[in-house]
């Protein structure tokens, strides 16, 4: 796309005033229509980096003087329910302590370092987002004048392409295109006057621009990670309702599984849970089959992203194996499911095979997960809730520990038990709970070997 930087609003034909005139007779944002995983709250302060919090007409550079290293504010979006889970990775994983949990995303701080090690190794986040600025933005003037005010040469080159995405609730601008030319527009003005040129071909590496437009607050961030963190790189195909990656991630960390009982799943589909367990039991950071998008950025250095994929790699027990079956009733989730796991590298730990989820051996110790039908994409409501049923009555003396995924608000009553605990989470759109069942369940007498002591077979 060919950028003009002279092309402040007022000079193109459609002043900033005019736009918002005419976008007043637009209809506003309902707030059902925005995706779980986007950005859902804007900060309360000013912020510029990790060192300036002034405004952002006022804005300092990223670079500290005399420091070689680029500080940053990062934000990770996350599906409702999971901004404790990712907080915990930031602060346990990643070892930082400026990390701040709000509704629908997770806030820290660091430099290139922490960026590269977040997009390879975050389990649980969808986006690793660098947070440019926030300043208020009642009229397209203020946001025009604070989107200019922002230092987008330190990221952006003459050849990079930035195109803009974004959303607006409850505020004045609520015309998402008309926030998106503007911005657009401020950018390409800013880079113009930085570079002395007037045109952009953007025929380079993407520096994609997003912004969050929340009760008359504008936020400003820089998308690193191109395609979201739950595209591991292994599930190419996927069965008629998949569960997203990072979700199954969260249910074995809110489990505590660590690979020392054996894991079972009857509803596999294409063996989300089971490789994500596994994935998390041999420490393999979820990065590392994918590409990201600021790894072709110029204002990083390469070099930083090769020493994180070395470190992630160093971290891996891949020899290690663990007793982890996924099992379905439809033999092509099964097939999927193997050549997934094989994707992922960890089919010498994850073995899969067909059978009833309602009819299999629940007799021994260990940890049940389980994604069953909700009656929205397979089945009906009346047949999931039939097989809600047949479960329960089947897990009913289990030893196991349970931990079952469903969004029928009637799911206990027919699975004939009430949750020890419960946590709301969101599968993509939607709502759910997860129905934790462990109070009665005996820990493992000891613990089961690296070596595959359950003798569990490979997958062919």
């Amino acid at each position: 796309m060919t950028v003009c930087a002279a092309c402040h609003p007022c000079r193109s034909g459609c002043s900033p005033s005019a736009l918002q005139s005419a976008s007043m007779q637009g209809r506003k944002t309902d707030a059902s229509s925005l995706m779980v995983n986007d950005l859902t709250k804007s900060g309360g302060t000013d912020k510029i980096g990790t060192k300036d919090h002034g405004s952002c007409r006022a804005a300092g550079a990223f670079f500290e003087e005399g420091d070689a290293e680029m500080e940053l504010t990062m934000c990770c979006p996350t599906l409702f329910g999971l901004e404790g889970v990712v907080a915990d990775e930031l602060r346990f994983g990643g070892k930082l302590t400026e990390v701040r949990a709000e509704n629908g995303r997770v806030l820290f701080e660091g430099d290139e370092n922490t960026l590269a090690w977040a997009n390879l190794n975050l389990r649980c986040a969808e986006r690793v987002l660098i947070r440019l600025g926030v300043f208020p933005a009642k009229s397209f003037d203020a946001l025009f004048e604070g989107v200019r005010a922002l230092p987008w040469e330190q990221f952006i080159p003459k050849g990079g392409a930035f195109p803009v995405k974004g959303h607006s609730l409850n505020s004045a601008l609520h015309s998402v295109p008309d926030c998106q030319k503007i911005i657009k527009k401020a950018v390409a003005a800013r880079l113009g006057q930085v570079y002395q040129q007037s045109w952009f071909e953007e025929t380079g590496a993407k520096y994609q621009i997003q912004f969050a437009i929340m009760h008359d607050t504008a936020e400003l961030y820089l998308d690193t990670s191109g395609a979201g963190l739950h595209k591991r790189g292994y599930r190419a195909n996927s069965n008629a309702a998949p569960l997203r990656e990072t979700l199954a991630a969260a249910m074995v960390k809110l489990a505590r599984w660590r690979g020392r009982e054996p894991l079972i799943d009857p509803f596999c589909g294409s063996g989300t849970i089971a490789i994500e367990a596994a994935m998390i039991a041999q420490r393999r950071a979820p990065g590392l089959l994918r590409t990201f998008d600021a790894e072709k950025w110029s204002c990083f250095d390469a070099a930083v992203w090769r020493q994180a994929r070395e470190d992630a790699i160093g971290m891996t027990d891949g020899s290690a194996r663990f007793p982890i079956v996924g099992s379905d009733i439809d033999p092509a989730c099964v097939q999927l499911s193997i050549e997934n796991a094989r994707k992922a590298g960890v089919s010498n730990t994850v073995f899969f095979e067909q059978g009833n989820a309602v009819e299999r051996d629940y007799s021994v110790l260990g940890v049940l997960f389980a994604n069953p039908p909700y009656g929205e994409r397979l089945l009906d409501v009346q047949t999931a809730e039939k097989l809600y049923t047949e479960l329960g009555r089947a897990l009913a003396k289990s030893p196991m520990k349970q931990y079952i995924l469903s969004s029928d608000p009637l799911f206990e009553r027919c699975f004939g038990r009430k949750a020890d605990k419960r946590r709301k989470l969101y599968n993509g759109m939607l709502k759910c709970e997860l129905h934790m069942y462990f109070k009665h369940s005996p820990r493992p007498s000891a613990k089961i070997d690296r070596n595959g002591s359950a003798g569990l077979t490979k997958n062919s």
